[in-house]
């Protein structure tokens, strides 16, 4: 007769781990303590937001989860589940498209580059420049088009793609406020279709609560993680909730752990 042991069930691991993670610049008497020590997961399919003063270190991390910068102590791991997908794709505040390449072009950029075929490179770029209303567009220069529309081919690139992850890295933050709101219900509208992981710092609580399933607050510098808040707020959402008492009211705790780090916080 042999022993059974019940089924437990399956473990999933988080799409992204930091344990323990600083970052340091400079040496000797130099030495500027940036960031951390943070513990700190992002599940799979999660809208994480992150939000903090300036200087807190909070896009010091996203680039360190890039892998653009190596953590001085700890370690990021990020699950690559799927051989067939790019495990991640940044966007960044300043657009970082090409000048020299047309709409069209700066977009199928990344798949080119990714080794997507070129029927399918050309059938995802088309794809992702008409979702961001820039078909009228595609044979544009970045010059002749306006910040809101640089930012959306920015987007379409790094959502042709189709990452596993998605980095953003206050994307929205030089547009003006209408730009940023049309922005903002676009980018919700695509994500809550799509389930993709998003790790998205910005310095904006209304931006953070509209947009996230989860914000983290963070301390002044080196960043710590002052609190985590599972955002109530149900799916499917739309801009409008930042008018309710309850958003309101979120808002204003939050800005209340906020407001004496940001005191305290100094320049950027």
């Amino acid at each position: 007769m042999s022993n059974s042991t019940p089924d437990q069930p399956t473990r999933v691991e988080p799409r992204v781990r930091a344990t323990a993670v600083e970052r340091r610049f400079g040496s000797g008497a130099d030495t500027v303590h940036a960031l951390g020590p943070i513990d700190f997961d992002i599940a799979d399919g999660e809208f994480a937001c992150i939000v903090g003063p300036s200087g807190c270190g909070k896009s010091t991390f996203l680039r360190a989860v890039a892998g653009l910068i190596r953590p001085s102590a700890g370690e990021i791991v990020i699950q690559h589940t799927d051989p067939s997908q790019v495990p991640l794709a940044m966007v960044f505040q300043d657009y970082g498209i090409f000048p020299w390449k047309t709409v069209e072009a700066n977009v199928r950029f990344g798949l080119q580059v990714s080794g997507v075929g070129k029927a399918e490179a050309k059938a995802r770029s088309k794809e992702w420049i008409g979702r961001m209303g820039l078909t009228d567009f595609a044979g544009r220069y970045p010059a002749a088009l306006s910040g809101g529309m640089r930012q959306r081919v920015a987007i379409a690139r790094a959502m042709a793609l189709e990452p596993e992850l998605l980095l953003m890295d206050e994307p929205f933050a030089a547009l003006d406020a209408q730009r940023r709101e049309l922005l903002q219900d676009e980018l919700l509208q695509i994500c809550q279709a799509d389930q993709r992981t998003v790790l998205f710092v910005t310095h904006s609580l209304e931006e953070a609560l509209i947009l996230g399933d989860r914000v983290v607050v963070m301390s002044a510098r080196p960043g710590r993680i002052l609190r985590s808040v599972d955002v109530p707020f149900d799916r499917p959402r739309s801009t409008e909730l930042r008018s309710t008492p309850e958003f309101a009211a979120l808002k204003g705790e939050l800005w209340d752990l906020l407001r004496g780090e940001v005191t305290v916080g100094g320049a950027a």
